[in-house]
């Protein structure tokens, strides 16, 4: 499985990119692929779409500079900005014993392994997916199951919102009921440490709970589009 550290990325640069990389994956040019990043300020609505659930104007959007973009993984709507640590985990599927649910809950555990490093006890509401600090969301998962065409099964695309930066609660959250979840609050890992941390850093620092969840035994650094994962 190979990994990339892409920097700051526009969201439509991005789900470009997404697209491009599962027809590779799907005609098995490509290794499965883990992609992190951080985004420019940007608002996705997924397939449960309610518009209600974005605060904002035009013009207070135009005015804070966040693009919104209606997209295809699952879920209601979301912020990703700088600040946040976003994972695209690329990976082909096989049809065979697929449990849709169990890759979600691994997901979350991933980034349940790495807020124990921090001494930090994250969970799970039955209810909602991502990953909850008691009733603050540390983490956003949405994800889409892309069919694969040359084989039995499918490849995964979109993923997970780390807030690692405090600055993420007030610059993008404040603008949408987040996920359509109104009665809990955000959190972040800068806000539940007292520490201040690099979005880079925690990417190098989730590689292992990834791997391990996943089982895959090596993850190789890839330097396409001119990235590397330092």
């Amino acid at each position: 499985m190979e990994h990339t550290w892409l920097s700051r990325l526009k969201y439509g640069e991005a789900w470009e990119l997404q697209k491009k990389l599962v027809k590779e994956i799907d005609r098995q040019d490509r290794e499965d692929t883990l992609l992190l990043l951080e985004h420019s300020p940007t608002y996705t609505i997924g397939t449960d779409r309610h518009p209600e659930h974005l605060l904002y104007g035009s013009e207070e959007l135009a005015r804070r500079g966040i693009e919104v973009f209606e997209i295809d993984r699952g879920g209601d709507i979301t912020y990703h900005g700088p600040g946040q640590l976003v994972g695209y985990p690329l990976l082909y599927l096989e049809a065979d014993g697929l449990d849709l649910h169990k890759y979600l809950r691994n997901l979350e555990e991933s980034i349940i392994k790495l807020l124990a490093e921090y001494g930090i006890q994250g969970g799970r509401k039955p209810e909602y997916t991502g990953v909850w600090v008691g009733d603050r969301k540390v983490a956003a998962i949405g994800v889409k199951f892309n069919k694969a065409r040359t084989r039995r099964g499918f490849i995964t695309s979109h993923g997970f919102a780390f807030n690692v930066k405090k600055n993420v609660e007030a610059d993008g959250f404040s603008g949408i009921v987040p996920c359509g979840i109104a009665e809990y609050g955000i959190t972040s890992l800068e806000a539940l440490t007292g520490a201040e941390l690099g979005v880079a850093e925690i990417g190098r620092r989730i590689l292992p709970h990834f791997a391990e969840v996943f089982d895959y035994p090596i993850l190789t650094e890839s330097s396409f589009l001119g990235s590397s994962a330092g």
